[in-house]
């Protein structure tokens, strides 16, 4: 398969992995050759049950066996999607109650992104530097990072960044922002929590210049920080969240929330203010229905902080210089780029799949299922600690 893959399938790096898949289940992947690796990625935050739960999979073929696509986005009445919207919405803050599902969490930073515009009149957002938020031009156009988007500027103009946690910088909020579009958590950055009060702070800069605050919750969101989103831990509400990633269980889905009074603004004035023809698709739908009725039913949740603990007590090492996160959203700041690069590759070797983040060199991923185990995790770090030992 491997030469067919370099010759048929588009390539996004010089050098892929081309691990060859065959199967996969729990927090194992098996390869061609039957080789077991313990996945400590969970498709970059997206198998939140681990791979090929059974309750998702039965969920996709009982839906299978009932209809697919019927009809593009919002005209037809469909269980799996309007249940989900209902599930989510009865989760979170009352000022978040309704849910506009996309194809990918991408799309709904655009979504999002038009949201804003239509319901304050105004065009300028700010966004934080190191910043990532999809890879589509408008959500480009809210990561800072020039190295990667100079070569496809022109993007959306009037975005302006500041540091993450800089407080001072706040004041770039102006009554010409539409909104501020950050993450909770900053993922690619080297999953940098916020600290000393400061989402409350840029919260109550929005207030002040009647911006809106949107939280990007695509990798912290769904249970993996210990909250069903990560703002949750922080004491603030925004005014619109976008999901997308680990809500599918593994199945492409995105989501962006909002009051019901803002959303309104896309349904009128014009009409089909956001239209998608496959957002929420009853069998992505009936599998994310599946994936975040088990996650809000169980202890998932409340055990991610306990086994972010258990990681924390065994990843204890000269070459570690940091472990930065929360819950199961964790990165592993080594010495430099050379032994991160080297710790992911030689893992891989050993049964161990590990990955690197978009703009720190020195990190390693570490976002495994949340189904993971106490076993696994200290199966995982024995791994991690042998080669960074040799």
């Amino acid at each position: 398969m491997k030469e067919d893959f370099l010759k048929y399938q588009t390539q996004t790096t010089p050098h892929p992995m081309a691990l060859e898949i065959k199967s996969a289940k729990g927090s194992y992947i098996y390869d061609v050759q039957d080789k077991q690796y313990l996945d400590f990625i969970a498709g970059v935050s997206a198998n939140s049950l681990g791979h090929n739960h059974p309750k998702i999979s039965k969920a996709i073929k009982d839906q299978v066996d009932q209809y697919t696509h019927v009809m593009v986005y919002g005209e037809f009445i469909q269980k799996p999607a309007l249940k989900l919207c209902k599930l989510l919405a009865s989760q979170l803050p009352a000022s978040l109650s309704t849910v506009y599902l996309t194809n990918s969490g991408t799309e709904a930073t655009e979504g999002a992104m038009k949201l804003a515009k239509r319901y304050t009149g105004r065009s300028e957002f700010v966004a934080c530097n190191n910043a990532y938020h999809g890879n589509t031009q408008g959500a480009m156009s809210l990561c800072g990072t020039e190295k990667q988007n100079r070569p496809f500027r022109p993007l959306l103009p009037g975005v302006q960044f500041i540091p993450f946690n800089e407080e001072d910088a706040l004041k770039k909020i102006t009554k010409n922002t539409a909104a501020i579009v950050m993450e909770t958590i900053q993922g690619g950055a080297g999953c940098i929590v916020p600290t000393n009060n400061y989402l409350a702070k840029v919260k109550k800069q929005c207030e002040a210049m009647g911006a809106l605050l949107i939280l990007d919750e695509i990798q912290s969101g769904i249970g993996r920080t210990g909250t069903l989103f990560g703002f949750q831990n922080y004491g603030i509400t925004p005014d619109i969240v976008i999901t997308g990633k680990g809500l599918g269980g593994g199945m492409p889905i995105g989501a962006f929330i909002a009051s019901q009074q803002m959303m309104s603004h896309l349904k009128d004035n014009p009409k089909l203010g956001h239209i998608t023809t496959f957002g929420g698709h009853p069998v992505i739908a009936a599998a994310a229905l599946a994936t975040l009725t088990e996650i809000t039913s169980s202890k998932l949740m409340q055990d991610c902080l306990r086994k972010e603990k258990l990681f924390r007590s065994l990843l204890v090492h000269p070459k570690i210089k940091e472990i930065r996160g929360k819950g199961l959203m964790l990165a592993l700041i080594l010495e430099d780029a050379e032994t991160a690069s080297n710790t992911i590759l030689s893992c891989m070797d050993k049964g161990l799949l590990l990955f690197w983040l978009l703009y720190e060199p020195k990190a390693v991923r570490i976002t495994p299922p949340l189904t993971i185990s106490d076993e696994e995790i200290k199966i995982g770090c024995d791994r991690i600690l042998e080669v960074l030992n040799s």
